[in-house]
């Protein structure tokens, strides 16, 4: 059954975690370590400067000659919770994104439903926190469409992205600042290199958030929630490697 993460499950996470999830030293952080990884001075400076200018630049787009002949799957490579196993089965019809949180106006949309808002394609290059790089065009909806279809409350200051990928029995999630998403560039895909998103790389509907690293571009999205503050996500770090590998949770580039 999957379960969402909650400060003890994580803590018997980390303990039965492998070397190579824990850190590259294989010795396993302390959680005031990882918590302090979520406040590390880099990453804070780095936050409040782009903050304050708006993070508005663009990444780089490609043209289509230049796409990855090979653009390689990534952490989970399927879905696997039962409402995600049986719309497969459909094709993704009768497959559904919940929006909801400190929001006006919560719904549900329908892969169809998403398809009909005004949309935009983009090449981009993805990075992996891994050392990795591949260039690969993505289509979908301007996440700033959804929200303004659900009308954000004055209080929401981030948006959580549960996924419908468990890994070790939790739930996997990420999330941004609305600055972020309201990037003109930060998109919910349906379709990768002109056809339907495959499921390795996230079908139905993943993240592009095109200014993060790779770890911040959440697949098999099934539900967004609006939030005034992450400390009661999970372990309070703002995402599934976050809390579990101590990533950082601004991941801009």
């Amino acid at each position: 059954m999957t379960r969402r993460i909650t400060r003890r499950l994580l803590l018997g996470a980390a303990l039965a975690a492998p070397p190579l999830i824990l850190g590259a030293t294989g010795n396993l952080p302390s959680w005031k370590r990882i918590k302090q990884s979520y406040t590390a001075t880099g990453e804070r400076l780095s936050h409040a400067v782009y903050s304050r200018i708006g993070r508005s630049a663009l990444a780089r787009e490609y043209p289509p000659e230049e796409m990855s002949p090979e653009f390689r799957t990534n952490g989970a490579t399927t879905g696997n919770t039962p409402a995600w196993l049986e719309a497969r089965e459909s094709g993704f019809a009768n497959w559904t994104l919940q929006v909801d949180g400190l929001v006006h106006a919560p719904r549900r949309f329908s892969l169809a439903d998403l398809q009909v808002l005004p949309l935009r394609s983009q090449i981009t290059r993805h990075d992996c926190v891994e050392g990795w790089s591949a260039i690969g065009g993505w289509t979908g909806v301007p996440l700033s469409h959804v929200l303004e279809a659900v009308q954000l409350q004055a209080d929401a200051r981030y948006l959580v992205f549960w996924c419908s990928d468990v890994m070790r029995g939790f739930q996997y999630y990420e999330s941004i600042d609305l600055i972020d998403a309201f990037h003109p560039q930060t998109i919910l895909a349906y379709a990768m290199n002109r056809v339907p998103l495959p499921v390795g790389h996230g079908a139905p509907l993943r993240l592009r958030a095109e200014r993060q690293l790779g770890y911040k571009q959440a697949k098999f999205v099934e539900r967004i929630e609006a939030v005034a503050s992450l400390s009661s996500v999970g372990f309070g770090n703002g995402g599934f490697w976050e809390d579990i590998a101590g990533y950082e949770w601004y991941a801009g580039i």
